[in-house]
């Protein structure tokens, strides 16, 4: 008998269950984003009202066992991924329907509106490679679009609006992961999500109090009140919270492809509500230069992951448009510069002295990113992730006493002997917190870690009429001018151009096997929330909820946070003692991780208890997840429908 494909068998026609329809049609040939053609959905009978979609799962931090596994921060979207590989799909196939679930279930944090980084390992190949995904700038934008009498514009105004909105590339980012990976088409893999919005799911705590705090510049925007605001409120936890424009907008796509987003009617309405936001009588917002060519003209990059070694294991992450692999991999490599000066491995240092490393070297990470990093040629990647850089720029750490913020940047020109010459101090740039992450790994072997985002919660505020989503609001993660006086500034708005982000889907091989993946969400301290992870795995021997629920600290350089359960700890007292700075944040991060420990054996993590908590599964639990323990349910236990 023929061994089964690490890219997964093609589905049995026998399946049952409530998608099972969906997900068991035959494989088909994907639409391609230059044609219109699309797979045909096949026509079926209205279903009768069936209620909502997965309003008894709960919540579970950490499974592990077998099959495969899914991490991501809603239970509704990680079972959508589990039914998909137990179906016979792969990492790929089950991160596009994941994602696409997540688009429905939490709509401010990402979505077809919106844009992202795709990272996989393939284990046909051995190879791990990424999409980038990212939003880009229109071709009337400027590198002054964001300036006010020559000053920049004020930053509410300029998210709140049509000027903020960059070319979706998340449609585009799951047609390129199902040609590169998948198994399965583009349609089936929409069917769940278009099923959930039209059935609806039951609004939980965190939902409920994100609608309550973007309530206010929501109802600006009639089509966004109408969907989130009920009655002119914010919709309440408990709430069956149903999306037809959604879910017919899903339909399109699967029949026409991803063609229809880009070159077809929701094009059209996208460019139209760009360019002429509809706002409620009084309200005028800045508006956009959007074409319906903009959006023709996009396309994803297929790049090379920024590649780095730490402790025995290999780093991948992502380049391009995209800060997160380049600050990742340069952190770790000066906690490895770190260890190997002091001759202490950040295994055996107490917690202080843990922290105290990884802020130093995140602070220092952060001063290089940010004078460095961008959409323009000539990024010093390979140089930025070099040990010998790694190196020159370690000397600065003093075990004894943090460095004076903000840390100079330093000059990677492949030149490095002593400490070398630190070249001046780069200010601080914008970053949303309205991101998703989530990690997929199957059977075979493959991985996936992917990170998407509509950039600020609730994006630019604007659903798209008549289309059930929301826009992104990316183009405020450019720089409205240079940060430092004098200093070429890599992130400054363009033509076409893709704004940095933070975003850091990871993973990380030892042996040439996959040992981890990991990624998060929270604007810039997604960077250093990913790094911990990775490091209380591989140095503090954590599992992957443990890491993920380790309490975090995230030094930015010109930023500096801290939880406050670590600031008002023994260890934060001595942290403060050696001048380390720390601002309260009540919530810094929220990560997804999945650890291979061994063949088709896998520990899923996903946050305990940040924003509300995440979900973690496996297709076969095994006996290792007796201590999972599901967070409470939201109020009340019994769905109202509306």
């Amino acid at each position: 008998m023929t061994a089964p494909s690490p890219r997964g068998p093609r589905p049995s026609a026998t399946l049952r269950g409530v998608l099972a329809l969906a997900l068991a049609l035959p494989v088909t040939a994907a639409a391609s984003l230059t044609t219109a053609g699309a797979t045909p959905v096949p026509q079926r009978p209205a279903p009768r009202d069936q209620g909502p979609v997965g309003h008894t799962l709960p919540k579970t931090g950490t499974m592990t066992g077998s099959g495969g596994a899914v991490a991501s921060v809603d239970p509704v979207a990680s079972q959508v991924g589990i039914d998909v590989l137990k179906r016979g799909g792969n990492a790929a196939d089950a991160a596009v329907a994941t994602a696409a679930a997540l688009g429905v279930v939490e709509p401010y944090a990402n979505g077809i509106g919106g844009g992202g980084y795709f990272v996989y390992y393939d284990a046909r190949t051995k190879r791990v490679s990424t999409i980038d995904g990212r939003e880009t700038a229109p071709a009337g934008m400027t590198g002054t679009s964001f300036l006010e009498g020559g000053k920049p514009m004020d930053f509410t105004k300029a998210v709140n609006s049509g000027l903020s909105v960059g070319v979706p590339g998340t449609v585009a980012t799951w047609q390129a992961a199902l040609q590169d990976y998948g198994t399965r088409s583009f349609s089936q893999m929409l069917a769940p999500a278009e099923e959930i919005a039209r059935r609806g799911f039951v609004v939980d705590d965190a939902f409920e109090t994100a609608t309550a705090d973007n309530a206010k510049r929501f109802a600006q925007f009639p089509a966004t009140a109408s969907l989130f605001l009920p009655g002119g409120k914010p919709v309440e936890a408990g709430t069956v919270l149903r999306n037809p424009d959604l879910a017919a907008t899903y339909a399109e796509l699967r029949r026409r492809g991803p063609s229809a987003l880009y070159r077809g009617g929701i094009a059209q309405d996208i460019a139209k509500v760009v360019n002429t936001p509809v706002t409620v009588p009084g309200v005028m917002v800045p508006s956009g230069t959007m074409t319906t060519a903009d959006l023709g003209r996009y396309q994803v990059k297929r790049l090379a992951p920024i590649h780095s070694t730490y402790e025995g294991h290999d780093y991948y992450g992502m380049a391009g448009s995209s800060s997160g692999g380049i600050a990742v991999a340069e952190t770790l490599n000066l906690l490895e510069e770190d260890a190997e000066r002091t001759g202490v491995a950040l295994h055996d240092v107490d917690d202080v002295q843990y922290y105290h490393r990884f802020a130093e070297a995140t602070a220092t990470a952060f001063a290089d990113r940010n004078r460095w990093v961008g959409d323009v040629p000539g990024v010093p990647r390979q140089q930025l992730v070099s040990q010998g850089f790694a190196r020159e720029r370690a000397c600065g750490f003093d075990p004894a006493k943090a460095q004076q913020r903000p840390i100079a940047f330093g000059n990677p020109d492949g030149a490095y002997g002593g400490c070398g010459t630190a070249l001046g101090k780069a200010g601080q740039s914008n970053d949303g917190q309205a991101t998703t992450h989530l990690t997929v790994a199957d059977k075979w072997g493959n991985v996936a870690s992917y990170t998407l985002t509509i950039e600020q919660f609730g994006g630019s505020g604007m659903v798209v009429p008549g289309r059930g989503f929301l826009l992104n609001n990316e183009l405020t993660d450019f720089n409205f001018r240079p940060m430092t006086e004098g200093v070429p500034d890599p992130n400054l708005p363009a033509p076409g151009k893709r704004p940095r982000s933070s975003m850091s889907p990871s993973i990380v091989l030892k042996g040439g096997r996959p040992f981890m993946a990991a990624g998060a969400a929270g604007g810039a301290t997604i960077i250093t929330t990913t790094a911990q992870t990775i490091v209380e795995v591989i140095d503090r021997d954590k599992t992957a909820m443990g890491a993920l629920g380790a309490r975090r600290i995230s030094s930015r350089n010109t930023a500096a946070t801290a939880e406050p359960q670590l600031i008002n700890s023994a260890t934060g007292a001595a942290l403060k003692a050696l001048g380390q700075p720390m601002t309260p944040a009540e919530t810094i991060g929220r990560g997804t991780a999945i650890r291979v420990l061994g063949r088709n054996l896998f520990d899923a993590g996903a946050e305990p208890t940040r924003g509300g908590g995440g979900s973690a599964m496996v297709v076969h639990q095994g006996k290792h997840s007796k201590h999972s323990k599901p967070s409470k349910p939201s109020k009340p236990s019994k769905p109202r429908h509306r």
